[in-house]
Order: C-alpha cells, then structure tokens, then sequence
C-alpha cells in the first residue's frame, strides 16, 4: 500500500525533463547540496591579481616563538597544513612550534561561551599579527613621557583623549576675502 501511494504521488507530480527542469513550470533546477571541508571558499582562497604561485622566500624566514600573536590567512597555494575555513582571518596565540608549522590557540565563540580551539597550521597561512603594535607604541611614549615628568616636574596626559572639536578662529576680513552674497538667478523662459 505504502509503495501505491507512493508511485501515485510521483505520477501526479508530473513528468520531469531531462534538465532537471519540470515540465510545467518555468522553475530553475536546483543545485544539490555541498558541505564539503571547502564548501564556499572560492573568493577566499583565491589569490590576489597577479599574486599567484608559491609565496614569497621571506614567509619561510619568519621566525616565530611560544606566545607571539599571529594572524591565520590561508594560503591557496599551498593545500598542506591548511586551517579549516572557520579560522580564515582568525588572530591567535602561538602555543607549538615545529619545524614547518605552528600551533595556534583561538577563541572559538559558541552559543554563551568561547572554547580554546588548538589548531596545527603551517607557516604559509600565518603571519605575524600586528594588532598590538599600536599599543606597544603607546606603551613606550606613555614611559618617555613619565620620565619627562619626574626630570622636568610638569604634568603630560597618559590617556588616550577623543577627537576634540577643531579651535575656534577670527578671519580677518580684506577685500579678497569679503563675503559675497549668492542668490538664485530668476528663471526666463526664452522661446
């Protein structure tokens, strides 16, 4: 009985062309589904313009140690020790160091909590991250200037301030600078 109704129910679907399309409606075949390790990477695995092939000498130069910051970009031209998706343009801690790769430490968010994900990754997909640069510039004038202050006894501001508003001015008026009044022409209709 199951297998009746079954055949019944395709019967009354109607025949379906060749093209996947079904033969009266106007609808699109649809692609089947793919949720491979890959899935979806075409633009960001690709390489920028004229930046393809092998990367550079200097990436096999960089030194890293336990505990630098390192960024995760992976690199479509080499497939070994390729991060997975997910981490692509991920910043994490370097806990492991081989002699072609790296283990990285990255915060993973899911649902109400971040999980410490270890990953192994070779050298060509990351790069030293500059995310504390920035800092750590600020860190060295925050102590120049606190040595400046116990040597010479005024005060510096340390913290960092927002944009203030720009400082008010007088404009001295001349005749090149004198305000000129604008006003609309009256519209002639000429035929």
């Amino acid at each position: 009985a199951a297998g009746g109704r079954r055949r019944q129910a395709t019967e009354e679907a109607g025949p379906c062309s060749s093209s996947g399309r079904s033969a009266g409606y106007n609808t699109p075949a649809k692609m089947p589904h793919s949720f491979g390790y890959k899935a979806r990477t075409r633009d960001m695995f690709a390489k920028p313009f004229r930046r393809q092939g092998e990367p550079a000498l200097a990436k096999y130069l960089i030194t890293y140690r336990v505990g630098d910051i390192v960024d995760i970009k992976a690199d479509g031209s080499i497939h070994k020790g390729m991060p997975h998706k997910y981490y692509h343009g991920r910043t994490g801690v370097v806990f492991n160091v081989t002699k072609t790769s790296v283990g990285v430490e990255v915060l993973k968010p899911v649902k109400h909590r971040l999980i410490l994900k270890r990953i192994n990754v070779r050298i060509e997909h990351v790069s030293p991250s500059r995310s504390r640069e920035n800092f750590v510039q600020r860190v060295k004038e925050n102590i120049r200037l606190a040595t400046l202050s116990k040597e010479t006894g005024e005060k510096f501001q340390l913290k960092r301030q927002p944009a203030q508003p720009k400082a008010g001015y007088v404009l001295k008026m001349s005749e090149q600078s004198e305000p000129v009044t604008l006003r609309a022409a009256k519209f002639e209709y000429n035929l």
